[in-house]
């Protein structure tokens, strides 16, 4: 009896719209990047194409393992993050995806400016999250 006291509740409203996205985005972008790089001759246009279509196809793919980190690694005391935290922050992995692809075009990707990328978009993470936990608090 008292493990079921310390379950979470049921998958919050705005969590099912956010993985109903992310099939949607992920489905999109995937097959939007197969059919520019089968189809299409590389130009400029597409080029951006591609950027967009990766972003959009990254982010609706990470979308359902950054909600489940954040449902498995939220204290059953608190509540979970709403889904626009999760979409945020699978929009920051998607950003870097495609970073790191424009700046694996003119080779100048090396395994230390990837890392470094990826720590200021952890760090920024933290402080908007941190920012968003004091304000949740302030306000009860």
């Amino acid at each position: 009896m008292a493990e079921n006291s310390r379950r979470r509740p049921r998958t919050p409203a705005d969590h099912w719209g956010v993985l109903a996205a992310a099939l949607i985005m992920a489905a999109a972008g995937w097959f939007g990047l197969y059919q520019l790089v089968n189809v299409q001759i590389p130009a400029a246009g597409p080029r951006w194409l591609f950027f967009v279509l990766l972003h959009l196809a990254v982010t609706g793919t990470v979308l359902p393992i950054v909600r489940y980190f954040n449902v498995r690694l939220t204290p059953v005391s608190q509540p979970l993050p709403s889904g626009g935290v999760i979409v945020r922050q699978s929009i920051w992995i998607g950003l870097f995806a495609v970073t790191c692809a424009w700046l694996r075009m003119p080779r100048a990707l090396t395994p230390a400016i990837a890392f470094f990328i990826g720590l200021a978009f952890l760090v920024v993470e933290v402080f908007i999250r941190m920012r968003e936990i004091a304000f949740e608090r302030e306000s009860r």
